[in-house]
C-alpha cells in the first residue's frame, strides 16, 4: 500500500493534492422542481475546483459501475482530476443526494446509498512532505472505511504532508453524534488545519461561538482553525491569535458547495504560495488573510451559480 521509505519535503518535486471523500450524484430541487443534476460530494467538489485551476489533484473515493458512476468518472477526467485511486464497484450503486433549496437557497439533504460490503480496499498513494491531503465529511467517520482511511492519514502525517480536515457534519446524522464525536476528535488531532462552519461545530460540540469552538479544537490537538460563518465571514485562529475577515454581501443562487469551494481557495493559496506543513505554525496574519481571503473569493463564486465548483471564467481572474 505504501512505500516504507520516508519521503519528506523536496522543493524540486511536483506538489499534489489528494482529496478523500464520498461520491454522490446531486439532484437539486427548488419548490419541488428539479433544477439540475451533477457530480457531488464535498471532497469531489473541492477536487474539481482545483483541477480547473490547474492544481495537480487526485480524488480518492468509491464509485459504482452504473450510469451515474460513469458520468461522475468522466466528469473527473474532463476536469483534470486524477482517478487513479478511485475504486469502482459493481455490487452496489453510486450514492444519490437530493438537495432541497429553501427560501434563502440553503439546502436540506436526503441521501440514498447502496454500498458494497468491502469498502475502500484500494492501494492508497505514496505521499510526501510536498503534498496536501484533504479529508472529511461523514465519509471520514464511516465505520466501514475508517480503519483504512486512518492508516492512510497517519501515514501522510508521518511523511509530513500538510493535512486539512473538514468535518462537514450534516443534521441527519445528529442522532448518532455521541458515538461519532470520538472519531471526529481523532480526525481533528491528525490535522494541521481544521475548516468548518458554525453549524458543523454546533452539531458536533454544542458550541455556539468561534472562541469556544477554537478552545475545543485546540484541546483536540489542532492549532489552526478556519471557522466560516456565511455572511459574517471567516474567523481565523492560529496559535494564540485571531481575526475576522468579512464576506462580501451577496444574494446567493445556491449555497451548495460553498464550503467546498472555500477549501479549494485555501488549498490553491497554500499551493501557489509554497506553504508547507513546516510553515503553518510560522504564518503571519497577512498570510492567513490571503489564505482565508482566497477561500472567500472561491466560495462567493460558487454561491452565485448553481454549480458546486468554480467556473472557467472565474479562474481567469485569479
Amino acid at each position: 500500500m505504501f512505500n516504507a521509505e520516508s519521503k519528506n519535503w523536496n522543493p524540486d518535486k511536483i506538489r499534489k493534492v489528494f482529496a478523500v471523500g464520498e461520491t454522490v450524484w446531486d439532484i437539486i430541487f427548488k419548490n419541488g422542481i428539479p433544477l439540475s443534476a451533477r457530480p457531488g460530494g464535498a471532497m469531489l467538489n473541492t477536487a474539481i475546483s482545483l483541477g480547473r485551476c490547474g492544481i495537480p489533484a487526485s480524488f480518492i473515493s468509491e464509485i459504482g459501475n452504473d450510469e451515474p458512476g460513469r458520468l461522475i468518472f468522466d466528469f473527473l477526467t474532463l476536469n483534470k482530476v486524477s482517478t487513479e485511486h478511485v475504486q469502482r464497484y459493481s455490487d452496489g450503486k453510486t450514492a444519490i443526494a437530493l438537495a432541497f433549496l429553501d427560501g434563502d437557497n440553503n439546502a436540506d439533504y436526503s441521501f440514498y446509498k447502496h454500498y458494497p460490503k468491502e469498502r475502500l480496499t484500494i492501494d492508497f498513494p505514496d505521499v510526501t512532505g510536498n503534498d496536501i491531503v484533504l479529508f472529511g465529511s461523514f465519509y471520514a467517520i464511516t465505520q466501514e472505511i475508517h480503519e483504512n482511511l486512518m492508516r492512510f492519514i497517519r501515514y501522510a502525517r508521518k511523511q509530513k504532508s500538510l493535512i486539512i480536515y473538514d468535518p462537514n457534519f450534516r443534521k441527519p446524522h445528529l442522532a448518532r453524534i455521541e458515538s461519532l464525536r470520538p472519531l471526529i476528535v481523532e480526525n481533528i488531532s491528525l490535522a494541521d488545519i481544521v475548516r468548518g462552519s458554525g453549524e458543523d461545530f454546533l452539531f458536533i460540540f454544542g458550541t455556539e461561538n468561534p472562541d469556544t469552538t477554537y478552545q475545543t479544537i485546540r484541546k483536540s490537538g489542532c492549532m489552526s482553525l478556519l471557522y466560516t460563518r456565511n455572511k459574517l465571514g471567516v474567523d481565523c485562529y492560529y496559535d494564540n491569535s485571531h481575526f475576522n475577515l468579512p464576506a462580501p454581501p451577496i444574494i446567493p443562487k445556491s449555497t451548495i458547495g460553498a464550503g467546498d469551494a472555500f477549501n479549494a481557495g485555501v488549498i490553491y493559496t497554500l499551493s501557489k504560495e509554497n506553504i508547507y506543513r513546516k510553515d503553518i505554525s510560522l504564518l503571519t496574519q497577512e498570510k492567513w488573510e490571503k489564505i482565508a481571503g482566497t477561500g472567500i473569493r472561491f466560495s462567493t463564486e460558487v454561491c452565485l451559480s448553481l454549480e458546486n465548483y468554480v467556473s472557467s471564467e472565474f479562474i481567469k481572474t485569479l
